[in-house]
């Protein structure tokens, strides 16, 4: 069924872009061959409306025309259907080729490949080949956004489609998940690890979750968000600060040589204490204590206090299971 919609659908389109002059619905049911099968005029009249209508909602321009007799007429203009001329310089075709690297291992590789072929097939330059000359004279890196959790999918399909969403989320210093009803914004991608921003219900405040600790399946439910979505810089500027980007104060950790490279890159001065430890000063922020809890036993918070006491109860609730 599915199979002859679409081919219905593509012989209405060819017929209203192949002609020169508006066509009835006489002259179009003529021409279809589904809509010669249809059982009666009123059967008819139901197929082409909705076809009319999907094919509007996918993007074809068509227009209804009256005659001076009073026939309504329909026709699609190809200069009205016709996308402008696509010209890409040898650094943006580079750039289209790192964005589709990038996404390799999540859900929007395929999506990527096929618009890069569809490039090449209208004549640009090819994209990847572009990249991979710029990158000869420029990096020798590879990009990657890697996507592991399970819960990206659904969130992001949630926050294109402004859907709600439930899932159970447990915070660093939590034994058990608690389930959480938010009303999705933006998944952003800082210091290795995927966030949603959002409103959260429950709290009646935005929020950000990390999705490596949501459990379970993520649900959509029904029904519109009663928040304002912040732009697209608004929420990246709270994931930073929730990500402990944003940094208003310093802290000293004692730190094992050899371990916690990306505490090193961010430490405003590290000093050799001898016996496998080193002391780091770095910026403290929002978050931070939930970060050091990953790196376990090589990490020692010396000051401030309320940076060490976060950190000892988020590993005793960690140690209790």
């Amino acid at each position: 069924m599915a199979i002859a919609k679409a081919e219905r659908l593509m012989n209405l389109a060819l017929c209203l872009l192949g002609t020169r002059r508006p066509l009835s619905k006489r002259e179009l049911r003529g021409s279809i061959e589904a809509y010669l099968e249809a059982g009666s005029d009123e059967s008819f009249n139901r197929m082409f409306e909705r076809d009319k209508d999907d094919l509007r909602e996918l993007g074809l321009v068509i227009e209804t025309v009256e005659s001076l007799d009073g026939d309504i007429g329909y026709l699609a203009r190809r200069d009205s259907n016709r996308l402008p001329a696509i010209t890409l310089d040898a650094e943006e075709a580079a750039a289209l080729g790192l964005a589709a690297k990038v996404w390799q291992q999540a859900r929007l590789a395929g999506a990527a490949s096929g618009a890069l072929q569809k490039l090449r097939a209208a004549g640009m330059p090819d994209p990847r080949a572009a990249h991979d000359d710029y990158e000869a004279q420029h990096s020798a890196l590879e990009p990657r956004i890697p996507v592991h959790e399970a819960a990206f999918e659904p969130l992001m399909l949630a926050c294109r489609d402004r859907r709600l969403v439930v899932f159970d989320y447990r915070k660093a210093n939590a034994a058990r998940p608690e389930q959480r009803h938010v009303e999705p914004w933006a998944l952003e991608f800082w210091r290795g690890h995927w966030y949603l921003a959002g409103f959260d219900r429950d709290r009646g405040a935005e929020r950000v979750f990390r999705l490596s600790r949501i459990t379970g399946k993520v649900r959509s439910r029904a029904g519109s968000f009663s928040a304002p979505v912040p732009d697209v810089v608004t929420v990246r500027e709270t994931v930073e600060s929730w990500a402990g980007e944003s940094a208003t104060r310093t802290a000293r950790i004692r730190l094992r040589a050899g371990c916690g490279y990306p505490l090193r890159s961010r430490a405003h001065s590290v000093t050799e204490l001898g016996g496998g430890w080193d002391e780091l000063e770095i910026p403290y922020g929002h978050g931070l204590d939930a970060w050091l809890v990953e790196f376990g036993p090589d990490v020692v918070v010396l000051e401030p206090a309320d940076l060490r006491a976060d950190v000892v109860d988020r590993l005793r609730a960690v140690a209790k299971g």
